[in-house]
């Protein structure tokens, strides 16, 4: 059965990112519609599954992910404009069944990505 899930890291302070904002969005007939907006729980994930086998839909998907925000909250410093504000990460789903797992890793200077198991 499929799933998305998603889980952040905290590479500046090497803990998850527990509190920090994503929402995740479908495109539909070229625009962007907001499926769930939800903040981490203290494991740097959400609760559940972003989508369950219910709701999983193959197509064009895109997490943000509110990191200014999330750094500012612990107390970091950062210049205005932010190097890093909302990372935003547009994805596919070819496959309903399968299990999407998309991992950031997160400094106020850099991120990066995969798909993850």
């Amino acid at each position: 059965m499929g799933h998305l899930s998603t889980h952040v890291l905290d590479t500046a302070s090497g803990r998850p990112a527990a509190g920090m904002h994503v929402t995740l969005q479908r495109e539909s007939a070229g625009q962007w519609h907001t499926v769930k907006a939800l903040a981490l729980n203290a494991d740097g994930r959400a609760d559940g599954p972003l989508l369950d086998a219910a709701a999983m839909a193959t197509g064009r998907w895109r997490l943000l992910f509110e990191v200014a925000a999330y750094f500012r909250a612990q107390g970091v410093a950062l210049p205005e404009p932010p190097f890093i504000d909302v990372v935003q990460l547009d994805f596919g789903i070819a496959d309903a069944a399968g299990h999407y797992h998309v991992p950031l890793l997160v400094s106020p200077w850099s991120y990066s990505t995969y798909r993850g198991s």
